[in-house]
């Protein structure tokens, strides 16, 4: 098969052709530098917007933003596993095993188990813990401090609420009450009312503090219950805040604490951290004498009393815990007095917004420069993971051994985007630079270095396949249907193509032509030199070894001409490099090209180039 169409052209279309391949020769290249040196700015641009997004995110207060801050500081303490918490914090759990124990034991003797009496039914008689006040302050406990709400009375008569008052009028400068912020809805809507204990528990100095903690936008708990009071409405019902109840407990422990730096529990673990004795163990003999050592146990502690049982079911979820673990309020208050006592609040590193703000655009800003220090954009995209990860471990290290809160997630994030960006535009830069080839070796892929170029690159053939597979059955004017790819050269293309039109759809050779300028002057001249280009072929078709016109036509912007298609093989190979012919074959080429280059010239036109096809 022929590889070209035999062309020939006038003077008048020469000099289009010079005009046409000059112009495709430069604009590449300038459209190239122009492409690469955008791409390298367009990195550079997204870099800078991630470090300035970074930082207008970290200030912005979105919702999505501080979720994934908390869940970050989750992480940390999973990550850093449970310590071991003070040793001066005792609960007193009233778990199941102290429901149904005690109600077991009196049911099966009463005379024998007498001592477990107030613990016979649950809820508890308050005769019970007001026992158990008096047995721990006599045991030298430094305060009691229970987690329970008394804000009705006793469901065991009158008589129950003045054996606890009895207890809190003569022990009560060490104890420590609950009062619950609740939520009541009316026809007039939903309001928020404090509940205190009833008036009579209010006696003998008997300290009393809120036990309700802020959730964050996790839905768990990560702040002080201090803080809860910001959440309040600002009305006059609520107008005399009431302090938290793990501060009311270290007053009543007459411990001096220092004012905390944050607004965050330090948790010491997941649930179970903290020692945690049943509650029944005080009233009964067996175990207060040999597990608690007749009270010693308790000695010089706070000991907190509160519910771990299943039935009250006050479990929450702790930023120390994943989504699925819960932790008693009891033993929240335990890490809370625990943080206070230590001077272990978890402080944000910056106060203020802006200087947040300011810190993470430097952070992210920094680190975009460092990352241009690599010249590849995988290189740079992976040094961005690194350096992400290294913030991320610096962020852990200043939260679980300064309690610091730095931003974190966000900066992150921006990071691995600089670098993600960076990678991004070296793979578009990439493309364009293939596809520039592509185009360029499409147009010259007749040429033998052209030819051994895509030889040795196996994506520059598939890309090349993959543009003419693309042309496959395109139709021209309605007519035309491209069959394949003949060849290309610097301002054409050429297809074998079928005419659709006649019988048997004889198989023709269009060319394509394409007008490096399509601007209404330059593409009238264009068509001008086109339509004389066809009239020269139409009469030089005439000539036996001259391929035959058979149509011409225009189609968005790009002219095309239709010839006869000739079968044979190309010069090169009739003529390979480096091998002699003989003389007399070498005459007779010659002689045959001189009868129709005279022919050409009688009809006065100057050819540009030849391309011999051997039949």
């Amino acid at each position: 098969m022929a590889e070209e169409p035999t062309p020939t052209l006038t003077k008048k279309h020469v000099s289009a052709a010079n005009i046409g391949s000059s112009k495709l020769t430069k604009v590449p290249l300038t459209a190239s530098t122009l492409s690469f040196t955008l791409m390298a700015r367009l990195g550079h641009l997204l870099a800078g917007a991630s470090a300035i997004g970074a930082a207008l995110l970290s200030v912005s207060g979105l919702g999505m933003v501080q979720l994934m801050e908390n869940q970050a500081l989750s992480a940390f303490f999973q990550l850093r596993g449970p310590i071991v918490p003070p040793q001066d914090i005792v609960i007193l759990a009233i778990d199941d095993q102290s429901i149904s124990i005690p109600e077991q034991y009196y049911k099966t003797d009463p005379k024998h188990y007498v001592y477990l009496e107030p613990l016979k039914s649950f809820p508890f008689k308050r005769a019970a813990y007001a026992q158990i006040i008096e047995k721990l302050i006599k045991a030298g406990a430094r305060c009691v401090a229970l987690d329970l709400v008394f804000d009705t009375p006793s469901s065991y008569g009158i008589n129950d609420d003045r054996q606890l008052q009895a207890a809190l009028q003569q022990y009560g400068s060490k104890v420590t009450l609950a009062a619950l912020y609740e939520n009541f809805q009316t026809h007039q809507g939903i309001f928020m009312q404090l509940s205190p204990p009833q008036e009579m528990f209010r006696v003998g100095s008997v300290s009393i503090g809120s036990v309700n903690f802020p959730l964050e936008i996790d839905g768990k708990v990560h702040q002080l219950a201090s803080e809860f009071s910001d959440f309040l409405p600002q009305d006059d019902s609520l107008a005399v805040k009431m302090p938290s109840f793990d501060e009311a407990v270290l007053l009543a422990a007459q411990i001096n604490y220092p004012r905390p730096k944050g607004d965050r529990i330090h948790f010491w673990g997941t649930a179970g951290t903290f020692e945690t004795i049943p509650l029944w163990y005080v009233l009964d003999p067996e175990n207060w004498n040999t597990y608690l050592e007749q009270g010693r146990v308790f000695q010089g502690k706070i000991v907190l009393i509160g519910s771990t049982d299943k039935l009250n079911n006050d479990y929450h979820p702790i930023a120390a815990g994943n989504s699925l673990e819960r932790m008693s309020g009891v033993e929240i208050h335990a890490n809370a007095i625990a943080t206070l006592m230590q001077n272990k609040a978890i402080a944000q590193a910056f106060n203020t917004p802006p200087l947040r703000s300011l810190f993470v655009l430097i952070l992210v800003g920094g680190a975009a420069i460092i990352i241009t220090k690599t010249k590849r954009g995988i290189e740079r995209f992976t040094f961005s993971l690194v350096l992400a990860s290294i913030w991320g471990g610096i962020s852990y290290v200043s939260f679980v051994y300064a309690q610091l809160i730095f931003p974190t997630v966000t900066p992150m994030i921006a990071i691995a985007v600089c670098g993600l960006s960076y990678l991004v535009t070296e793979v578009a830069r990439e493309k364009i630079r293939i596809h520039q080839f592509i185009n360029i070796f499409q147009k010259y892929k007749t040429s033998p270095v052209v030819q051994e170029i895509i030889s040795q690159q196996q994506d520059l053939q598939d890309l090349l396949q993959q543009r003419d597979l693309a042309l496959t059955g395109k139709i021209l004017a309605g007519r035309y249907k491209i069959v394949k790819v003949l060849g290309a050269g610097g301002f054409s293309e050429t297809y074998i193509a079928q005419d659709t039109l006649r019988p048997g759809n004889p198989s023709c050779v269009v060319k394509q032509l394409k007008p490096a300028n399509t601007q209404s002057k330059a593409l009238e001249l264009a068509r001008r030199l086109f339509e004389s280009e066809a009239q020269t072929l139409e009469k030089l078709g005439t000539h036996p070894q001259i391929p035959q016109l058979l149509a011409y036509f225009e189609q968005d912007a790009e002219f095309y001409l239709v010839q006869e298609y000739i079968e044979g093989h190309p010069l090169s190979q009739e003529l390979p490099l480096g091998k002699p012919i003989l003389e007399t074959k070498a005459i007779a080429i010659v002689r045959d090209l001189l009868q129709t280059l005279t022919f050409v010239h009688e009809n006065g036109v100057i050819h540009r180039d030849i391309t011999a096809v051997f039949r």
